[in-house]
């Protein structure tokens, strides 16, 4: 038979205690014979048992937070790894360069940490970044694989996948506070993106600093309608985009850490 963790508890606690009072009461009578003396001891034993119990409770509540907490880690851990691998799939089909989703999850991570992002902020853009693309699996194939430019209807069509991602994210509750990267990454510092025409802070942090890594890996890796461009011009590119598409105080940070962000996208870390 399987006992639940509380009737454990429970248990363990009844008969910790059962045992200290019928052994204490016993020693204590056969001890001492004087009423007052008595009393006291009395007294002195209910707050031994008092601090007793307290550390003992203390204990096995810590023990199994500490379990909970690990099963959780475990749960989130095979979450994540089926996100990577549908990804994985969505890189497939995007025909994205190879490791394109986990080089911007690496950097995009690192950058979120020299900014200062910590804590649950941090895991919602590991998770936002990764599945920053994820409502282009509402799109055809022949929109998202098209070698030439796209035409109006096409563009139309192609800027409907951040609010399909964003309703995607929503309905998975460890998902919904990384979902302002898959919704805000288009938009531009100057106003002028999409789909909500954010301009400045009032876009997500979170879709800041992706908006940085993502447009490094846009360019810098060769696409279905445009090879890679050599490093200095990526650069520039960032430089010139500061203040209009990008955040510019996080375009510094990005120039100030390059060397160690390129190294964390390109090498992972085992």
């Amino acid at each position: 038979m399987v006992f639940s963790p509380q009737f454990r508890t429970a248990a363990t606690y009844v008969l910790v205690s059962g045992v200290y009072i019928w052994f204490s009461g016993h020693l204590l009578g056969s001890l001492v014979r004087d009423p007052h003396q008595l009393v006291v001891y009395q007294i002195i034993k209910g707050w031994m048992f008092v601090l007793g119990t307290g550390l003992l409770l203390y204990w096995m509540i810590g023990r199994t937070v500490h379990r909970m907490a690990e099963a959780n880690r475990r749960l989130l851990d095979g979450h994540e790894q089926a996100l990577r691998v549908l990804v994985g799939a969505m890189d497939v089909r995007h025909k994205e360069t190879s490791d394109h989703s986990e080089r911007v999850v690496r950097m995009a991570t690192g950058l979120a940490r020299i900014a200062g992002v910590e804590s649950d902020a941090l895991r919602d853009v590991k998770f936002g970044a990764l599945l920053h693309d994820i409502g282009k699996l509402a799109l055809p194939d022949h929109i998202l694989i098209k070698p030439g430019k796209l035409d109006d209807d096409e563009t139309r069509l192609m800027r409907t996948h951040p609010r399909i991602g964003y309703d995607m994210l929503q309905q998975i509750e460890f998902l919904r506070g990384a979902s302002d990267i898959p919704f805000s990454h288009h938009e531009r510092w100057d106003g002028t993106g999409y789909p909500q025409g954010l301009a400045g802070e009032a876009i997500p942090l979170a879709a800041r600093i992706f908006s940085v890594v993502d447009v490094w890996d846009a360019l810098s890796f060769p696409r279905v309608y445009k090879p890679a461009w050599p490093e200095e011009e990526v650069l520039a590119y960032l430089r010139n985009a500061a203040g209009s598409q990008l955040d510019p105080t996080l375009v510094r940070t990005f120039m100030d850490h390059y060397a160690e962000l390129k190294a964390l996208a390109l090498h992972p870390v085992s």
